[in-house]
């Protein structure tokens, strides 16, 4: 209802208008008559594509990353990158662990100088890394730099444990209130204010344990014709703003960023496998 460009029509001829002068992308038809599977140097340059499409007024959702795979002599192989990471010393023990849960293979660890940093080298899967940097961030409060370079391609390690964590969805379509947003925060981390439209089956907000959780954050507070003195005023967390790179590199496998000039809203996809939940 945002964007002026909103048909799958639309949407193809824009996307063959960039492979024009955008010779590193390459487009594809996906499995249904209105999805297109875009690839190109990493998630970086496929993001900057979607910016300029939301800027131009184009509406339409996006999937999770993910990575290319190859075969050679029957077997399946998957894109290995070469990762750095300079993070302070009290920070190595939780990043070390970060790194190998999701299939690192440590190359060298040394102190930088006397600057109190340590350089860590892993080598891991691409898939690995998709959603790192804000984890990493995260875990280190926003000390640690990576940089990362491609290394090789090497054999399909398995699965890959990314996200811990489930969504908060909405099981309601209207406006969001004070009064249920406060009795939601203590279920996570929540991504909407007061007062925002929100729909049945939209993200709006960080689960703080494993598996989805459908609430109502729409619900008002039921009028009564008993007074009281009390204070009633309502108290609420700070919400966490999520940008284009955030959005996409949370989403999981099941859900969908949805991207129009106005705004940038996650939901489930309402085609795809569920994880489960409540």
């Amino acid at each position: 209802r945002e964007g002026k460009f909103v048909t799958t029509r639309n949407l193809r001829d824009r996307l063959f208008r960039e492979l024009e002068r955008n010779l590193a992308m390459k487009v594809e038809a996906g499995d249904t008559a209105d999805t297109y599977i875009v690839s190109g140097r990493g998630s970086l340059h496929i993001t900057i594509l979607i910016e300029n499409m939301r800027r131009e007024g184009y509406e339409f959702a996006v999937g999770p990353p993910e990575v290319i795979y190859k075969e050679a002599k029957g077997k399946k192989l998957e894109p290995y990158e070469e990762a750095t990471v300079e993070v302070p010393e009290e920070y190595v023990g939780p990043v070390v662990d970060m790194l190998g849960q999701r299939k690192g293979q440590m190359l060298d660890m040394q102190p930088t100088n006397d600057s109190g940093l340590s350089r860590i080298i892993y080598k891991m899967p691409t898939r690995g890394l998709l959603g790192l940097r804000n984890a990493l961030l995260t875990a280190t409060r926003g000390t640690a730099v990576i940089n990362t370079i491609f290394d090789s391609y090497g054999e399909f390690c398995g699965d890959i444990g990314t996200r811990e964590q489930g969504s908060l969805v909405s099981f309601e379509t209207g406006q969001s209130t004070s009064y249920a947003l406060q009795s939601a925060q203590a279920r996570g981390q929540l991504f909407i204010d007061p007062g925002v439209e929100v729909y049945e089956g939209q993200v709006v907000g960080i689960h703080q344990r494993p598996g989805d959780l459908k609430i109502n954050i729409c619900k008002a507070k039921k009028a009564t014709n008993i007074r009281s003195n009390k204070d009633q005023t309502v108290t609420l967390a700070a919400t966490k703003v999520m940008g284009l790179d955030d959005a996409i590199e949370y989403i999981g496998v099941d859900e969908l960023v949805e991207i129009t000039p106005k705004s940038i809203r996650i939901r489930k996809n309402d085609k795809a496998p569920s994880k489960g939940g409540r």
